[in-house]
């Protein structure tokens, strides 16, 4: 296995890009699926949050059933599942029915980034025994990194004047070599099955105390840094012209973030980095929903530096501090923010077509009124953090610092 681990370490890589991809393009295009299809922001809140809550479905049946049937056929099946949405969402002009084709279209891509997440995190751990944490955020690199790309390409095809669907068909080129080089290569067996460890101590710890704060927790880190990232295009189109270089550039501090992870963690414990990251996401978001003008690309560094940390420490600190919960307390975590990002997503759209109505048509303030009521999320997250310090430092469990398993 030491001679493939590389290979299937850059496929895993891979495959997490096309993940990533479909967030920053998604984002990218949004408004212009809503023009070509006359579709209400409600529908575009229901056709994104599809892929929300596709993900925590994969993610948590994957993690269930990775060690049964192992991690290669599950990421055979991710390859599939890509490959038709992608497919899908381009056959969209064509097809009778424009808003239950991107619907199941980007049920498919939330399935399969779902998938891709199942199987990938245990991968690499299980390839990278004796260096987990290094070797896991040099895999995350590839979500922020992967958005920062597909909305670079949505600015430059825009640009010269290609459309949606070439932009959408770029993610064919990633899914078709990872889904070439998963099928070639060999895979070992996770690191739970390899080492004998039993399920039923890993389902119990699921019961703990510390783990179900974090879990409901993790609705409020997700919505904070998803939801405003995948819909800031739409929520800033009447403040700046450049709405989506907004998100390119959060996603790109969140890239040099995670690429220093390691000095932060040395200064800081896991919850301490919580708090301190969910202050600067609070003050990013405000700043986004009041500054106007070039003045916004400020907001949005602010908010990447808030948002950096939010799913690698939150992953992390369960991680370190439970560590029976395993694979199946990881999937549940992710599984529950994406899936509380869907739900949000869904109540957001509805609510922003509400505001342009009680306004008489006038979009111009509704996206900053979403921003400002999203603004409520992280400033309950800070009481919470502020208490899960306390706790820690009162059980004397300031573990070191660890990134594990991020997003």
């Amino acid at each position: 296995m030491q001679t493939n681990r590389t290979a299937l370490f850059r496929a895993s890589c891979l495959s997490l890009l096309v993940t990533s991809l479909s967030f920053g393009i998604r984002a990218g295009i949004l408004n212009k699926l809503g023009s070509d299809f006359h579709l209400d922001k409600t529908q575009l809140a229901s056709i994104t949050a599809t892929a929300f809550w596709g993900f925590p479905l994969a993610v948590v049946f994957g993690g269930v059933i990775v060690d049964i049937i192992g991690m290669k056929r599950l990421l055979i099946l991710a390859f599939i599942f890509h490959l038709l949405g992608i497919v899908l969402t381009i056959s969209t002009p064509y097809l009778s029915n424009p808003f239950w084709t991107l619907f199941s279209s980007t049920l498919l891509i939330g399935l399969a980034n779902g998938t891709v997440e199942a199987a990938c995190n245990p991968l690499v751990t299980t390839l990278y025994q004796d260096n987990k944490t290094t070797k896991l955020n040099h895999f995350h690199l590839w979500f922020p990194g992967g958005i920062v790309i597909g909305s670079l390409l949505v600015l430059v095809f825009n640009k010269i004047g290609l459309g949606w669907q070439i932009q959408v068909a770029t993610m064919l080129i990633p899914t078709l070599i990872y889904g070439y080089l998963f099928s070639r290569l060999d895979f070992p067996v996770t690191e739970r099955v390899s080492s004998g460890v039993s399920t039923a101590g890993m389902y119990k710890a699921l019961l703990n105390p510390l783990f179900l704060f974090m879990f409901i927790c993790m609705f409020g880190t997700a919505i904070t840094e998803l939801f405003t990232g995948q819909w800031i295009d739409v929520l800033l189109k009447n403040v700046t012209q450049n709405a989506i270089l907004i998100l390119t550039l959060d996603t790109g501090v969140m890239v040099v973030g995670r690429a220093f992870a390691k000095p932060v963690l040395k200064l800081f414990s896991p919850q301490v980095l919580l708090l301190i990251s969910t202050i600067l996401a609070a003050l990013g978001i405000y700043l986004l929903s009041t500054l106007t003008g070039d003045a916004v690309f400020f907001a949005a560094i602010i908010f990447g530096m808030g948002v950096c940390y939010f799913w690698p420490t939150m992953l992390g600190f369960v991680n370190t501090n439970l560590p029976k919960t395993g694979a199946i307390g990881l999937n549940l975590m992710g599984g529950a923010g994406m899936f509380a990002v869907s739900v949000y997503t869904i109540f957001m759209g509805a609510h922003y077509d509400n505001i342009v109505k009680a306004a008489g048509g006038d979009n111009s303030t509704a996206g900053q009124q979403i921003l400002q009521t999203t603004l409520i999320i992280p400033l309950v997250l800070i009481v919470a953090f502020t208490g899960l310090v306390i706790y820690m430092r009162f059980k004397g469990k300031t573990a070191p610092a660890i990134a594990s398993a991020a997003h």
